[in-house]
């Protein structure tokens, strides 16, 4: 017995089922061995009784009870960059239940605007401003990371109001008056934001030992000229612009971030195009394992004819 474990251990991992079956046909051997000695002992059979006892002694199988039975591997999963391991005994309806599998709520717009931004306002105002005077309703959404428009907006601003007074003269009739005027009067209201006319312009250029030299303004090109320009908070002017936009009818969500772009797949609606058709937001309540917690909510599916980005 010994020298047979000495053998299983040095066999490799395929071949000790072969070690315990040399093992089992031994013992096997030898017990009908010694039943063959027995019985010539007691009843004084001849050697050609023994060779009978012999021939009938039983042949192991490969079925023997002692073969090891074979393990079943664990199989994985891969759900969301997330592996889950499952056991023979698992069924794949256990894995395909998970609430990261589960499909997402799907909201319906004609145009989807990723950004919350000056940039998505100013497209929304439009759009909202070319079916007030086409006679038509489009459903506008706005997807804003922030936790307000304006949030992820920080910075001062040298700003140059020719697109903004482009953009609001649509809005206004003749007897409204100047727009330019407007915009300032109503950005002061709605946000107590002062945008202070640019009265002086100097273009620097500093050396290594801290001094400086002016470039004459006559030298520079129109681009680098702010004369006409104020000085605002872009903070403040979007969240003016967001005030604009929902009083069109623009629907705006802040505090959700797209997390992924869908597409047109072969079998919708015979669009198979690749196109993109919306954006998905991010699944939350995700703990750090990267299972779901008791506060999971799936993402929602924001799916429109235009997606702007």
């Amino acid at each position: 017995m010994l020298r047979c474990v000495n053998v299983a251990k040095r066999t490799s991992v395929g071949s000790l089922s072969a070690a315990f079956f040399r093992r089992n046909s031994a013992a096997v051997v030898n017990s009908s061995r010694v039943t063959e000695l027995a019985s010539y002992s007691t009843i004084g059979h001849t050697i050609e009784n023994r060779k009978r006892i012999n021939a009938s002694a039983p042949v192991p199988s490969i079925n023997s009870p002692c073969r090891p039975t074979r393990i079943t591997a664990p199989r994985s999963h891969i759900i969301d960059n997330q592996l889950y391991r499952t056991f023979s005994s698992n069924s794949d309806d256990d894995v395909d239940s998970s609430p990261l599998t589960e499909p997402r709520e799907s909201m319906q717009y004609d145009v989807v605007i990723v950004g919350g931004g000056p940039a998505g306002l100013a497209a929304s105002i439009r759009l909202k401003q070319l079916c007030s005077s086409k006679g038509i309703d489009l459903s506008v959404c706005i997807l804003e990371k922030g936790s307000e428009v304006g949030s992820h907006i920080l910075s001062g601003n040298v700003f140059d109001p020719r697109a903004l007074e482009e953009l609001l003269s649509h809005n206004n009739s003749e007897e409204d008056g100047d727009s330019n005027a407007m915009w300032m009067e109503e950005l002061m209201e709605s946000q107590d934001s002062h945008a202070t006319p640019v009265s002086e312009d100097a273009f620097l250029v500093l050396t290594e030992s801290g001094g400086s030299y002016q470039i004459p303004n006559v030298l520079l090109p129109s681009q680098l000229h702010n004369d006409g320009n104020y000085i605002i908070s872009l903070s403040k002017l979007t969240r003016y612009l967001g005030e604009m936009a929902e009083g069109m009818g623009v629907e705006i969500y802040p505090g959700f971030a797209a997390d992924e772009v869908l597409y047109n797949n072969a079998d919708d609606d015979g669009n198979g195009n690749g196109a993109v058709k919306g954006v998905a937001t991010k699944d939350v309540g995700i703990a750090k394992d990267g299972l779901p917690k008791d506060t999971f909510e799936r993402g929602v599916e924001l799916v429109g004819r235009q997606t702007l980005f």
